[in-house]
């Protein structure tokens, strides 16, 4: 895996190989880029179920302010702080995504939600970041998901099929 754009463009990313995880494509992540490329700069960037941080280092590298990395898999958090070494306004946070959810007063301007597939998790964090007002006035929620159904009180902005994996972004109006 590398960073395909921006000012870390090539560099290598470490991964691992944890049962229900998956990075995402190559072709997925330039063509959501490719989307999200006058979306990015200068924001504040969540990647909830991080893994490898692939997604919210993509981010950094194309202009985010920042990135908050939440994760709560110790092999994820350790190899998300070699993949961002280096990086500045990165946090790294060991937890449960429910937890963090639950408990932060954050809000952000990009989510990504990439969870484990056929582990249904998709809805309780979409539910919780649009009851929670996580993500700011048209802030954008990207989610990848292969079956799970699921609706959003955000507005859809893009969404695209890949193979079995699929995409939405939603965008808060409200």
């Amino acid at each position: 895996m590398r960073v395909i754009s921006g000012i870390y463009k090539g560099r290598n990313l470490k991964g691992f190989t944890i049962e229900g995880t998956r990075p995402t494509m190559a072709r997925v992540k330039e063509s959501v880029f490719a989307m999200l490329q006058n979306e990015i700069q200068g924001k504040k960037v969540l990647d909830l179920f991080a893994g490898s941080g692939a997604l919210g280092i993509e981010a950094l590298s194309n202009g985010a302010m920042s990135c908050l990395f939440v994760d709560n898999n110790k092999i994820a958090c350790d190899t998300l702080k070699e993949n961002t070494k280096g990086m500045k306004q990165v946090s790294i946070l060991k937890a449960d995504f429910l937890t963090y959810l639950k408990n932060t007063k954050e809000q952000f301007d990009l989510i990504f939600l990439d969870p484990p597939y056929n582990k249904n998790l998709l809805v309780p964090a979409v539910t919780l970041i649009e009851e929670r007002n996580l993500l700011r006035k048209n802030g954008l929620l990207f989610c990848e998901y292969e079956k799970e159904e699921f609706t959003s009180t955000f507005s859809l902005w893009k969404e695209k099929k890949y193979g079995s994996t699929y995409i939405r972004i939603y965008k808060n109006n409200h």
